[in-house]
């Protein structure tokens, strides 16, 4: 049964808003650039995922906790949200816009990638979970505000990647003190770095320092790369996501301008630094134009964007008119032209009914 939009959806969305007031400032930054219609279920979004963050992170058992949210899940696509601010807010989101379930699913891998402390190989294995927990929410974002071309899925996929290889070059101290590493393990030892042993006892080195700004080389990349699919999306959503670019990308510069230490150093972009950005966002969003020439998407976001086309060509087929079978149209062409005929005097022959 279809869920009422009532009063009640709007509190609840509104409250979202208040519990993520202490949570990203950066993602506050950007989302008050957004047109209202897109803000609040953006909102409702990320509030559902931080506390699905949460839950795995802070829970007894990360397979319980899972289990819970997927049934939770269950219920929000049944239309029958549990009852608690996040998950009825997120039902009215998946309702109103047909958020595909895939996409939630695979935040939800990426999350338990993280409560099993999974480590990564290489770049290319890097960018799968990056993929889940953050290419999965900016293919959500794209979808809520519209375009649900492969390319711009693609973009928007790109843009959560590289903010989250933003993250895991800024977080290297912080990981490492409670046993995480997040760096590709063979970029690593390629420096001669062991990971085992470096978690023991984590030091920021030259050798460290080469490993790091690769992984922000490879953001900077994509921050590059996903600023073709902004002019695909509605005028009105442009300066938002182009801020999230330049200010998640700006992480990386003042990561390098202040020393490029991680470990022991926390780089933040200060208030004003961000108003100017946003200024700068606000004007560059409005000569963004669209590429003929788009590269194809990274591996490991390509099973998202696929999966985002065949929802899209199933919510298609459910909302356009089923075309009338061939033979009720000649009889109608016909009925037309008897009365035609009839109307002018014209003999009808019978045998043309």
């Amino acid at each position: 049964m279809p869920l009422p939009f009532t009063d009640q959806a709007d509190r609840d969305l509104a409250a979202c808003v208040e519990m993520m007031r202490g949570g990203s400032k950066t993602f506050f930054a950007a989302s008050r650039l957004l047109p209202k219609r897109i803000r609040d279920a953006a909102i409702a979004l990320y509030a559902f995922c931080r506390v699905a963050d949460d839950m795995v992170d802070l829970g007894d058992s990360i397979e319980r906790s899972l289990k819970v949210l997927h049934h939770r899940l269950d219920r929000i696509y049944a239309g029958q949200p549990e009852n608690t601010v996040e998950d009825r807010a997120l039902a009215v989101v998946v309702q109103r816009h047909a958020l595909p379930r895939h996409l939630l699913d695979a935040l939800l891998d990426g999350f338990a990638w993280d409560g099993h402390e999974r480590r990564y190989e290489t770049m290319e294995d890097l960018h799968g979970y990056a993929a889940r927990v953050a290419g999965s929410v900016g293919a959500m974002m794209c979808w809520i505000m519209g375009p649900q071309q492969a390319v711009t899925l693609a973009r928007a996929c790109e843009l959560g990647v590289a903010m989250q290889l933003t993250n895991i070059a800024r977080d290297v101290g912080e990981d490492a003190r409670i046993g995480r590493i997040y760096l590709p393990l063979q970029w690593m030892r390629q420096e001669g770095i062991d990971p085992e042993a470096w978690l023991l006892s984590p030091a920021c080195t030259p050798a460290l320092q080469r490993v790091v700004e690769r992984v922000l080389h490879e953001a900077d990349s994509l921050y590059k790369q996903s600023v073709a699919g902004i002019a695909h999306l509605p005028r009105d959503c442009r300066p938002a996501i182009m801020s999230a670019n330049v200010i998640y990308a700006e992480i990386g510069h003042q990561l390098r301008r202040t020393g490029m230490d991680p470990v022991n150093h926390r780089s933040v972009v200060s208030g004003k630094r961000k108003l100017w950005l946003l200024a700068r966002a606000w004007v560059q969003s409005h000569w963004v134009t669209v590429q003929r020439q788009q590269p194809q998407p990274l591996a490991g976001i390509a099973y998202l964007v696929e999966q985002c086309q065949l929802s899209a060509q199933n919510v298609m087929d459910m909302t356009l008119p089923k075309p009338p079978r061939i033979e009720s149209m000649l009889n109608m062409f016909e009925r037309l032209e008897m009365h035609r005929r009839q109307s002018s005097g014209v003999p009808v022959n019978r045998f043309q009914r």
